[in-house]
């Protein structure tokens, strides 16, 4: 029987949840009464759960993992929540109470997951079910009890209390390493008033830095913003839709030099300084890697990977720097040698800040292609309108707007509702798809509102993503156009929203992306971007926003023939990445006498073709690995571009022209793929779609590395 009134009205960890009563008195006053209630919760289930145990009766999936599953469940829609908010809505007083709340959050969460009681109960339930478990059921218990074991069940009494506090810790520093990042990218700008400094610029840059300008309040004259296109002032700023385009097109490089230290060197010194708290992080997690019997991090983080140990990922990310550090190497040069040809003295050093700026001027020479002006092709509603197509010719799903039917937290957010082919309700997702460089966590995400589950009732409860991006705002009449790199980034999103909303897999624990590898829940992510130029997709996305005239063929065929263009450099710089993440968290300790900094610079010297400047300090901007989910981990996106490359090469064979293959091997994919979730190991899923392990045939060929990478 359901105890409503005993759960926080504002945090009942179930539904949609009224983002405009979650605040921060809100959390602050009911985050602690959630705790109180999820703790005799728990007590409760320990009693009945240990008592069974002495009396030696076999327990049943339904007295062990139904209930812990709800305690879980409540805590995560919750504090999801509040992390949520914290992540697109950010404030001081909102940061305030996260940060207060946090370490109870943990601490419950240390206690669920180092109870002796349930981990005998799930030891009890592998070995002897009262009823067989069935094979979905099996790997949840096997990884709960790896996650238990992770969390420190195993470990003495004075372990867990020096454990414990490690995870508070460890949680703090996170958070405060993102909220530096946020705030120094906030903090900086740059006001330009000459109208020589923005040369280069196309318009619609111009438009969002005189708008930037105007939302910040700068040149006011009675009231009345002076701030225009063409007279300014412009006001550059160091998030992605101001940065990029500037760094790509404005032609004063002193001006590109500036921008390019301050991104660089972001969160790296004063208040937001978060170099101790990368040492600190570090030498954290290699102690509780040892605490729990394992070498390092790494090793910690591979036991629940696809990639069996460090070598596995020190292989594939090796095999793919022999590959692309000549081809690089040949790309730089040709891209120094277009700078030349129009004008950069010979004499002077080829600096990080003029890579952007005259790789776009040789992809316009080499392909006549110039990607800024090809935005009024790619509006926002078009691309969705035509994203949502591409899902129902595939998997047979329609998408409809559902705007004013659920609580949001911004007025930029739309909701959607998706659909199964025979009309009946599969699942909904919410979109927040701009930037907001004050309260809004750069980069693009998904995450889970509300996870597919079916209640004792036999009711199946719908799932529901966020999916958030950072892309241009609209512009008074104009909506926002979309650059084709933002048009693959919301595709991608999407395809992780895809894996959420299409599962099948009843129990919450494994639906969705849940118990999912880490190295292959990319997947269908990556696979969703392979479609942005197959033939009927362009059409569909790529209609110009005043006139709905296609983008014309020529176009269309630059961006192909574009696809592979510094595939050398962009391979490298991942490899750089991952090479830094995984040496950080296997081989780095304090008494190796360098810092991550200087070990990061040693690993560039054989993964960058320019190497770092002075003023680099990436590391403390490096949230990914600070203060995400990829720690040891970064690898992920290469090891599962094989699978995803892979899995669309099913349709290149088939013909992607013969639409009733296409529809036939869409429906595999998703009853596969998205359908199977975390249910099987991922590898076992690939091959019940492929009918074969992965290979890199696929991810090579269309990297542009045929020539250099040995299959």
């Amino acid at each position: 029987m359901e105890r409503k009134e005993e759960v926080p009205k504002l945090l009942a960890g179930r539904g949609l949840p009224d983002f405009k009563f979650i605040g921060p008195d809100e959390i602050n006053q009911q985050i602690p009464s959630l705790l109180m209630r999820l703790e005799k919760d728990l007590s409760s289930l320990e009693l009945r759960l240990a008592k069974k145990q002495k009396e030696e009766k076999i327990m049943s999936w339904e007295e062990v993992m139904t209930p812990l599953q709800q305690i879980g469940e409540c805590l995560r829609w919750s504090w999801g929540c509040v992390s949520h908010l914290n992540s697109v809505c950010n404030s001081d007083k909102l940061r305030e109470a996260f940060r207060a709340q946090q370490p109870e959050v943990i601490r419950f969460s240390n206690r669920l997951g180092q109870s002796q009681v349930l981990y005998k109960a799930l030891c009890l339930l592998k070995d002897k079910p009262l009823n067989p478990l069935t094979p979905v059921q099996e790997r949840i218990v096997e990884k709960e009890l790896l996650s238990m074991n992770h969390r420190g069940v195993g470990l003495d009494e004075n372990a867990q209390v020096s454990f414990n506090l490690t995870c508070e810790r460890l949680a703090e520093l996170s958070t405060t390493f993102s909220n530096n990042v946020l705030d120094s990218t906030k903090e900086w700008s740059l006001l330009i008033k000459n109208r020589s400094e923005v040369s280069g610029l196309p318009t619609r840059v111009l438009e969002d830095l005189a708008n930037a300008a105007r939302e910040s309040g700068d040149l006011f004259e009675d009231g009345v913003s002076l701030a225009s296109p063409e007279k300014g002032p412009w006001k550059v700023g160091l998030d992605m839709p101001r940065y990029i385009p500037f760094m790509t097109h404005a032609k004063n490089r002193e001006l590109r030099e500036i921008l390019y230290k301050a991104y660089v060197s972001r969160a790296s010194e004063g208040d937001l300084n978060n170099q101790p708290l990368i040492e600190e992080i570090l030498k954290l997690r290699t102690q509780q890697a040892k605490c729990l019997g394992y070498s390092n991090w790494a090793e910690l983080s591979l036991a629940n990977k696809m990639a069996d140990n460090v070598k596995a990922v020190d292989d594939l990310l090796y095999e793919l720097k022999e590959a692309a550090y000549p081809v690089a190497q040949k790309e730089l040069a040709k891209i120094k040698a277009c700078a030349i040809r129009n004008g950069f003295p010979r004499d002077s050093k080829f600096a990080p800040w003029d890579l952007a700026f005259w790789s776009e001027r040789l992809r316009q020479e080499e392909f006549e292609l110039n990607q800024e002006a090809l935005r009024p092709w790619f509006p926002l509603p078009q691309v969705l309108q035509g994203l949502f197509k591409l899902c129902n010719r595939l998997f047979e799903i329609s998408i409809e707007t559902a705007d004013g039917e659920a609580p949001i937290w911004h007025e930029d957010v739309r909701f959607f509702k998706v659909r199964d082919k025979d009309g009946s309700p599969l699942a909904a997702f919410y979109l927040d798809p701009f930037t907001r460089p004050g309260s809004k966590r750069g980069g693009a995400w998904m995450d889970e509102c509300i996870v597919r589950h079916k209640l004792a009732s036999g009711e199946n409860i719908a799932p529901v993503a966020y999916l958030i991006c950072n892309q241009s705002r609209p512009v008074g009449e104009v909506p926002s156009l979309m650059s084709f790199e933002e048009v693959e980034t919301l595709f991608h999103e999407f395809g992780h929203g895809l894996q959420h909303m299409l599962t099948t897999v009843d129990h919450p624990q494994a639906a969705g992306i849940n118990n999912v590898e880490w190295d292959a829940v990319e997947l269908p992510s990556q696979f969703m971007e392979n479609w942005c130029l197959e033939e009927k997709t362009i059409r569909d996305i790529a209609r110009h926003w005043q006139t709905g005239e296609p983008l014309p063929e020529v176009e269309v065929q630059k961006l192909k023939r574009s696809k592979t263009f510094n595939s050398g450099l962009a391979t490298l710089r991942q490899v750089h990445f991952a090479l830094t993440d995984i040496k950080l968290h296997s081989y780095w300790s304090s008494s190796l006498g360098i810092t991550p900094d200087e070990l990061r610079r040693k690993i560039a010297t054989t993964t960058t073709v320019i190497s770092p400047i002075e003023e680099d300090q990436f590391l403390c901007a490096f949230s990914h690995i600070f203060a995400g989910g990829y720690a040891a981990g970064y690898y992920s996106y290469k090891w599962a571009e094989v699978l995803s490359s892979d899995a669309f090469g099913a349709f290149e064979e088939i013909g992607l022209d013969q639409e009733a293959k296409i529809k036939s091997l869409g429906k595999l994919f998703r009853e596969t793929i998205l359908s199977e979730g975390g249910s099987r190991p991922p590898i076992d899923i690939f091959i019940s779609f492929r009918n074969r392990p992965p290979n890199s045939d696929a991810l090579i060929r269309h990297s542009g590395l045929e020539n250099t990478i040995k299959p």
